[in-house]
């Protein structure tokens, strides 16, 4: 079996080290003896959604965000088809803002997707530091961490996770992150799948039955390290058993 993953404006969107959620899920692949094949989808060439299992997009900046406008509103109706399809994508920060309808940095309007319906005002105080979400998607704690001065509301879509330390997609520590169909996305740098293995299996396992068949189950691998660097991270915050 093969997987395709495309790492959607690398050039634009590299802040935060985001581009290891690609090597993760590259390389529990690899640990599985399945085929990877990593493609990165630079500004301006032409993607063809119909070859990818799973898109990653990362974190950039509002410089970065504004520059991909252009770009963006190329792709938007195959990005939503892709989505709507049941299309596997992790976006991150940046990337998880424009996923919905617009993020507004003070007097100017960056334009999204419009995939979901979510938006994201930008506000003064930025919100930085570790995060640990309780998921009913996982059974172990999702972690990472958050630094973003947007506020995304996502109204009647279904959060990521509830807040159990940090701030959140708002600043009021309730909730985190979306989710809609396939598709994640999250605030959380980390970046966010080597220290959730169950979110990146998550991803895999639906890209492998979108592309095989609903009777495909995953290896399961001994994630003695990454569970315990989850595990760590939830106590030393005060939300894990002692």
């Amino acid at each position: 079996m093969k997987v395709t993953i495309g790492h959607l404006y690398p050039d634009l969107f590299n802040l935060y080290g985001d581009s290891g959620n690609v090597q993760c899920l590259k390389q529990r692949l690899v640990w599985r003896n399945m085929e990877a094949e990593v493609c990165p989808l630079c500004a301006g060439d032409e993607i063809d959604f119909g070859k990818l299992d799973i898109l990653v997009w990362g974190g950039g900046s509002d410089k970065g965000q504004a520059l991909a406008v252009d770009y963006l509103r190329q792709i938007r109706q195959d990005f939503k088809d892709y989505v709507e399809d049941g299309g596997v994508v992790l976006a991150i920060c940046g990337a998880f803002q424009l996923l919905g309808k617009y993020y507004q940095a003070g007097e100017d309007r960056i334009e999204g997707l419009d995939i979901l319906d979510i938006h994201t005002e930008r506000c003064d105080e930025r919100l930085v530091g570790n995060v640990v979400l309780e998921s009913p998607l996982f059974g172990t704690p999702v972690v990472g961490f958050e630094n973003h001065a947007g506020r995304t509301i996502i109204g009647d879509c279904t959060p990521l996770g509830k807040v159990l330390y940090g701030r959140g997609n708002t600043g009021d520590g309730g909730y985190e992150g979306v989710v809609y169909k396939n598709v994640i996305g999250s605030y959380l740098h980390g970046p966010l799948l080597p220290k959730n293995p169950e979110v990146c299996d998550w991803l895999l396992e639906r890209a492998l039955r979108r592309r095989y068949g609903e009777d495909v189950e995953l290896k399961e691998l001994s994630d003695e390290a990454e569970l315990r660097a989850n595990r760590n991270m939830a106590e030393r915050l005060g939300v894990g058993k002692k």
